[in-house]
């Protein structure tokens, strides 16, 4: 039995971005047990956020077999979550979303205008002084999380982006592009949980491990930074190549910095993150936004496919 679940978001004008780029993206996950699974819960991160510069204007789930019950809820990073369980037995699981997403291009900003990393840092730091709202929101992004260790070879390794005085929008982006520049694009060469000490000495992985790596670098500077999930435009155009971890889920890393707010960089591709980009969640690391994220009872173990398409419109 299948299972489809529509649902419409908009920006909060009820319109998509004027002068956006319309993508469909299609996202299908199938598992394939070896016994049955004779209950399950999962957590879909599949439905993307209303941003300024981001509206899904259609979104659907088609869900097999089907599920005994569902709920739309929010997250405690205020990522749209669909919460599922299944109490029958089953020996397959497949999940397609299908959503219509306009992004528009990303607003021009100075990275010399940001604020000083040492003054960032500084006032992101444990004193009694009452903290604003914004404050507040980026401290819960500079603590060690489960896939992101703070380690000091991770402060050294970032050193000489860093430099005294220097704007953190553009300290963070040296970082960024250096990452691009000495870790090799890997599919398959990494696990989830392959440790980042690992993959700073190897200098190989995929989009997941080169966010994890700049954010614990940022963190271990005392900076707030966050990851986030999304997807890349799958196809070349004549002016732009296809990009690097297009064809699957991607991720990439935001950055506090004041006075510009949050700011994403892209370190597979070494990009500013752009109309290219579409945004599904963000959180401490891969684990708070998994795709798909459950718990099975049964089961044993398991083949996994997944498949994404995002075509401009």
């Amino acid at each position: 039995m299948t299972q489809s679940m529509t649902q419409s978001m908009s920006q909060g004008s009820g319109s998509a971005p004027s002068n956006g780029t319309r993508y469909r993206v299609s996202h299908q996950t199938r598992y394939v047990y070896a016994s049955e699974v004779v209950h399950a819960h999962q957590a879909l991160h599949l439905t993307p956020r209303s941003l300024p510069q981001q509206s899904c204007d259609q979104h659907q789930l088609t869900i097999s077999p089907l599920a005994s019950n569902s709920q739309t809820d929010i997250d405690a990073f205020g990522n749209p979550v669909t919460r599922l369980e299944f109490d029958w037995p089953h020996t397959e699981l497949t999940v397609l979303a299908e959503m219509t997403v306009t992004v528009a291009p990303p607003r021009q900003v100075q990275f010399e205008s940001s604020d000083g990393w040492e003054q960032v840092r500084d006032n992101l730091a444990y004193h009694p002084n009452e903290r604003s709202p914004e404050q507040l929101e980026a401290i819960r992004y500079r603590m060690q999380s489960p896939y992101v260790p703070l380690k000091n070879i991770f402060l050294d390794f970032a050193n000489d982006c860093f430099t005294p005085g220097q704007p953190i929008a553009s300290c963070a982006l040296a970082l960024s592009n250096k990452l691009h520049r000495t870790l090799t694009y890997t599919p398959g060469g990494t696990e989830i949980d392959t440790p980042l000490l690992k993959i700073l000495a190897e200098r190989r992985g995929v989009c997941q491990d080169y966010a994890h790596l700049m954010i614990a670098c940022l963190r271990a500077r005392g900076l707030a930074a966050r990851y986030v999930s999304g997807y890349l435009r799958t196809t070349s155009s004549l002016d732009a190549p296809k990009l690097v971890g297009a064809d699957a889920s991607h991720a990439w890393v935001s950055v506090y910095a004041p006075s510009l707010g949050w700011i994403d960089l892209d370190p597979t591709n070494g990009l500013i993150v752009g109309k290219d980009h579409i945004t599904l969640a963000w959180g401490r690391d891969f684990g708070d936004v998994s795709p798909l994220r459950g718990v099975i009872v049964g089961g044993g173990t398991h083949t996994l496919e997944v498949a994404v398409s995002v075509i401009e419109q």
